[in-house]
């Protein structure tokens, strides 16, 4: 074969359907303030919305996003099907993907008069939290809130020119024995979030990789105050 006739990196744009679940409490005043939930890696949309419901009481829409990248995840002796939202593979696509996903969502349910553009909170567990924060940064006036729960920041946070501070309320939190990342780490992300957002709040617990209940009591206890 010769390689000289080789063409790389051909493309063709198709459609791709994304999945989320709605959860419209009963007796809520719309348009409402929208909560929009984001998994971590290799888990699913109910998982995320279950926490959502958790923390937002009967006063917030939730939409629990489902990232698209399906996988085998081993789960108890046996596989069930996980999600991702990033490949290796030009991952600047992944980004721009989940992007979309988030602003057509908000788009339907705003057309659609069941939220209140101006109070729209974004909250995403360990793979999707440097999403989340990609997003708030790249679309600053968007956001009323962020909540970044054990994950890490964008690592081109302090090079890419697209990026402005989010004037949106940001909360952050992780645990002391996070089997993925380091507590230094955390502390670090900590610390250049602090720098670069004005509206930032950080708390650090005694957990691993996980959302404990502390931190859903504190969670529910934040949106209150800012919904």
């Amino acid at each position: 074969m010769n390689s000289e006739n080789v063409q790389t990196d051909l493309s063709v744009t198709a459609e791709i359907k994304l999945y989320y679940d709605l959860y419209v409490p009963e007796n809520v005043e719309q348009p409402a303030p929208l909560l929009i939930a984001v998994h971590g890696y290799g888990a699913h949309k109910r998982y995320m919305l279950r926490e959502a419901q958790a923390v937002s009481g009967d006063k917030f829409v939730v939409a629990s996003v489902q990232a698209p990248f399906q996988h085998w995840r081993e789960a108890g002796g046996t596989y069930k099907i996980g999600f991702g939202w990033l490949t290796d593979f030009k991952p600047v696509e992944s980004v721009a993907l989940h992007h979309n996903f988030i602003l057509e969502v908000i788009k339907k349910l705003s057309d659609e008069q069941i939220i209140d553009r101006k109070q729209i909170f974004l909250y995403g567990f360990s793979q999707a939290c440097a999403l989340n924060f990609r997003f708030a940064f790249t679309h600053p006036e968007i956001l009323r809130g962020v909540i970044g729960a054990c994950g890490g920041i964008p690592s081109d946070l302090e090079t890419n020119e697209i990026y402005q501070p989010t004037n949106a309320e940001v909360l952050y939190f992780y645990g002391d024995q996070d089997e993925f990342y380091s507590l230094d780490k955390f502390q670090k992300f900590e610390e250049k979030l602090r720098g670069y957002v004005p509206r930032f709040q950080a708390k650090m617990y005694a957990a691993t990789h996980e959302i404990t209940d502390k931190m859903r009591e504190d969670i529910k206890n934040w949106l209150e105050n800012n919904g």
